[in-house]
């Protein structure tokens, strides 16, 4: 057994696979590779991995397939795309789909491992010492990190619930979109500030009705608001 949990790599140029395997390695983590789409999705399915590093263009099904199949399975394995894509749409396209975090080719093995580290501290659901809280008809529990709407109960990715998670610990208190960045993600993500408005417009969409307890704050950032 790895010291820190499985790590699912799917990508079809083998060199690239290697050194991402290397590298995970020697940080603890297990690895289990493919190279095909379909492959990796039945090997996420099965294995069911602490996190997943997908490639987009994959031979059979594309890893924006794979992320979109698992999601709608209610497969909330925390999800980095690994590709040579470097459009903000596509970009947008795969955090929309779920994905927790992008990382384009060429890239830091070191990097990639220090993003592995961090949306799984994400997802580890270590308790924070407060206890769950409640903003109009959501309420939150760090504990289980669950959340719920009018006690009904709705999914979020890691990076989505800590997005949240962060917004409701202060009610009121207005976050600039590069102090999200700062709090939520650790570093600037690659996507920049574009990044945090694409989540919490995931967040919203499954907050539904109560969407607004995200309120914007032109110009200036976000806020959870009764």
């Amino acid at each position: 057994m790895s010291e820190k949990g499985l790590i699912l790599v799917v990508e079809d140029e083998r060199p690239i696979a290697e050194l991402v395997r290397m590298y995970l390695q020697r940080d603890g983590y297990g690895v289990e590779i493919e190279s095909d789409g379909l492959a990796g999705l039945a090997a996420a399915r099965k294995l069911k991995p602490a996190a997943c590093v997908l490639d987009i263009a994959l031979p059979n099904m594309e890893g924006t397939e794979i992320c979109r199949r698992l999601r709608a399975e209610d497969i909330w394995t925390p999800i980095i795309f690994l590709t040579a894509r470097d459009d903000e749409v596509d970009r947008i396209v795969g955090l929309e789909l779920g994905a927790d975090d992008y990382l384009t080719k060429p890239f830091s093995p070191r990097e990639l491992v220090a993003r592995v580290r961090a949306v799984l501290r994400r997802s580890s659901g270590t308790p924070e010492p407060d206890r769950a809280r409640k903003v109009g008809p959501v309420r939150i529990d760090p504990a289980t990190r669950s959340v719920t709407v009018n006690d009904e109960q709705v999914h979020l990715t890691s990076t989505e619930f800590d997005l949240l998670m962060h917004l409701m610990n202060r009610p009121g208190r207005v976050y600039t979109r590069d102090e999200l960045l700062s709090a939520v993600w650790g570093y600037a993500a690659h996507g920049g500030t574009r990044t945090v408005d694409v989540h919490v417009a995931q967040v919203r969409g499954k907050l539904g009705d109560a969407a607004s307890v995200i309120r914007t704050v032109r110009g200036v950032g976000y806020t959870a608001d009764a």
